[in-house]
């Protein structure tokens, strides 16, 4: 009687074989990791996605005691009225040119002092640096809105008080609109380049020493190995940290631009953000559905500037280097 023929396609593959043990053992070394990040996973979850059923209020003409499903469908009327005001459109104006500034600034700030740091990293005094550029972004809007009013407030803040010293009329801060975007940026800087420098210095780090012991023997000055070396070698990691804001460019830090500037009325032309537009929207006019439907309107355009900006990295990045998020 013939031997069974077994077939040959129905056997597990020597390749899958190995890929699968390898999968098990590498889940079963990250396995505590991945536990870790069970509560950050639902956070997300539940914050994230079970709430994204409230999107249907931008289509409601939505009262508090008849809920959701007793509302009025109203269809697009609430983005009508929404992109039929002014301030609507100057909020999402200033949302964009502020966090593009941001970005941009923010990043050479960051590059520099993470290349300032990363040439003193040996030094013994390298945590104090860090300390001391880390303790910025622990600290509360609220705490720094007040710093910001002492050094701002009438005739008796400290920059008037110098101005007057040198002989200069003292300026009325919080009603002159034209000075909030620099304002702003110094705030803004000042609590997240030392975060952001030291994400690129971890990526320095990273780099092995051996090619900057070459360079220097080669004759290469110190911008040059950071021109020809360093950023070539962390520009993956900064196309990511700008895929990641840009994702964010509609969303801004209420806390920044609702504090700081303390909510002044006069000062709304270059610092009301949509955000802070959403805010006044619910709280002042408790025109909930408006609020909504600017939400949902933020986040369908961080949707579609995160494609896009992956889209543009794949096609410029190189092919045995993907730098996109997807």
């Amino acid at each position: 009687m013939a031997a069974p023929q077994v077939s040959y396609a129905a056997r597990p593959s020597l390749l899958q074989r190995v890929s699968k043990a390898l999968k098990k053992d590498l889940f079963q070394r990250n396995v505590v990791w991945l536990i870790m990040t069970i509560p950050a996973a639902a956070w997300i979850f539940l914050f994230k996605y079970v709430t994204m059923g409230g999107i249907a209020i931008a289509f409601l003409d939505y009262k508090p005691r008849r809920g959701v499903f007793g509302s009025e469908f109203i269809g697009l009327k609430n983005f009508e009225f929404l992109f039929s005001t002014e301030v609507a459109w100057r909020a999402a104006r200033n949302t964009i040119l502020l966090n593009l500034l941001f970005i941009t600034v923010g990043l050479l700030f960051s590059l520099t002092v993470a290349w300032l740091l990363f040439n003193v990293y040996t030094s013994r005094v390298m945590r104090f640096y860090q300390t001391s550029l880390l303790l910025p972004n622990f600290i509360s809007w609220v705490i720094v809105s007040f710093f910001v009013f002492a050094l701002l407030k009438g005739d008796n803040g400290l920059v008037n008080t110098f101005l007057k010293n040198i002989g200069r009329q003292p300026i009325d801060w919080y009603s002159s609109p034209q000075y909030w975007p620099i304002i702003l940026l110094l705030a803004y800087l000042w609590q997240s380049v030392g975060w952001g420098s030291l994400i690129y210095l971890s990526g320095m780090l990273g780099i092995e020493p051996e090619i900057f012991e070459a360079a220097t023997m080669d004759g290469a000055s110190r911008f040059q190995q950071f021109s020809r070396i360093t950023l070539p070698l962390i520009l993956p990691l900064i196309i990511l940290n700008l895929l990641l804001a840009i994702g964010h460019i509609f969303n801004a830090d209420f806390g920044l631009f609702y504090q700081v500037p303390r909510d002044q009325g006069a000062l709304y032309p270059t610092t009301d953000v949509l955000d802070t537009f959403i805010y006044r929207a619910l709280i002042n006019l408790q025109n909930t559905g408006m609020a909504s439907a600017a939400q949902f309107y933020q986040s369908v355009v961080g949707f579609i500037l995160v494609m896009l900006s992956n889209w543009a990295v794949r096609r410029l990045s190189p092919r045995d280097q993907d730098l996109s998020l997807f």
